[in-house]
């Protein structure tokens, strides 16, 4: 991508800071970087305007959160960031990672990384020019609204960053993306993953045939049905929906259970069926909705989600694509993904690291993000393409 037209200054030099929880996507984000700016370095030639620190072998900056035996930490930062373009990245929800704690290990679990990345920004000490956090899950997003007396986490760490000196807030697909509302003086970025969904899954699937009579969109409750509404308007296909029947009458593990999934559509019958969602949790919901798809004689069902976390295992998965519940599981690299997802005939990951890489760099040039916040264009010239094949 390094044709693209970028005719501004940067707004100074660029850094950027991986958490340990996000550092080989990082790392492939810096890479891409680096190349681009090299092949335009090269093409400017020594007659164009060059810009002190512009290319570079790598923008990582050297940092580190050490913990002490108590568990307490701190942030430290081994490069000089005096007038710098930041670009903090990190994943809340990277369980993997584990310290010491009393001499015992202790997994890292969202607060942990959320306290990490306050340390990282009161280490800048604000002599940064600007700092940006990318932050593909939201910490505490699921906790997006008040239905009683209960905390807003998911406002109150926005309105925490800002206060940290964080002038722009990038995400991907989130829960709720109305919780920009708490912050609507400062920069709130949610970018759809729908393009680079749409690519992986026509590339991978050469027989899928997308039109009315062959390929549906479900949302699997009421809250995606945005989300199911615009991979349908993007693909040309019908849309359906199931909702969630409770009982209200019951509290298990903080929810009312589900009683029943409602389907609301038109005939499935020997369609492939794409069920979209922002996350898979556990995963029950969504293969409850693919069982109810095939009861309904679809043909291939797929499940489409942003964040991958299985926080129950895999083995429920691995039991539904032997019984031919589901065909296929696409997740991106967003989010940590438990290595045994690779050995999955099932599983397939959709690569974000260029997408952020785009954005990271438009973003040091003060360009535009129209055009990669709204896919439209991208969409259209690649589905145009596979039906020229």
């Amino acid at each position: 991508m390094a044709d693209v037209k970028l005719q501004t200054i940067p707004v100074g030099s660029l850094a950027i800071i991986a958490m340990e929880n996000i550092r080989p996507l990082a790392e492939k984000v810096d890479a891409y970087i680096a190349e681009w700016r090299k092949e335009r370095e090269d093409a400017i030639g020594d007659e164009g305007l060059h810009f002190r620190g512009y290319q570079k072998d790598s923008y990582l900056l050297k940092t580190a959160t050490p913990r002490f035996g108590s568990g307490e930490g701190k942030g430290q930062i081994m490069e000089t960031v005096r007038g710098t373009d930041i670009y903090i990245m990190l994943d809340v929800l990277n369980w993997s990672i584990t310290y010491s704690l009393n001499g015992v290990p202790n997994h890292m679990s969202p607060d942990d990384h959320y306290a990490d990345l306050k340390r990282i920004l009161n280490a800048i000490c604000g002599k940064a020019n600007r700092v940006s956090v990318i932050m593909p899950f939201l910490y505490c997003s699921r906790q997006h609204r008040r239905t009683g007396r209960e905390s807003l986490d998911c406002a109150a760490m926005l309105q925490e960053l800002i206060s940290c000196g964080v002038s722009d807030i990038i995400t991907f697909d989130a829960h709720d993306p109305r919780v920009a509302n708490a912050i609507p003086n400062n920069g709130f970025e949610d970018f759809s993953c729908i393009y680079q969904f749409i690519k992986k899954i026509v590339n991978d699937t050469p027989d899928l045939q997308i039109d009315n009579d062959h390929l549906m969109i479900i949302s699997p409750d009421e809250g995606g049905m945005n989300r199911a509404i615009a991979y349908a308007n993007y693909l040309g296909v019908n849309v359906g929906m199931f909702y969630k029947r409770r009982d209200y009458t019951r509290i298990v593990n903080g929810k009312n259970p589900i009683v029943a999934h409602e389907y609301l559509g038109q005939d499935l019958e020997g369609k492939d069926v794409l069920i979209v969602d922002d996350m898979i949790s556990s995963g029950g919901s969504m293969l409850e909705v693919a069982e109810e798809l095939k009861k309904r004689k679809a043909n291939r069902v797929f499940c489409l989600s942003t964040y991958g976390l299985f926080t129950d295992g895999l083995e429920k998965f691995d039991k539904a694509y032997e019984e031919g519940t589901i065909y296929r599981v696409l997740t991106t690299n967003l989010t940590y993904q438990r290595p045994e997802l690779f050995e999955r005939e099932y599983y397939g990951t959709v690569d974000l690291s260029k997408y952020i890489a785009l954005i990271i760099d438009n973003l040091n040039h003060n360009n535009s993000l129209n055009d990669l916040l709204v896919p439209t264009e991208r969409i259209n010239r690649f589905l145009d393409s596979h039906v020229k094949k």
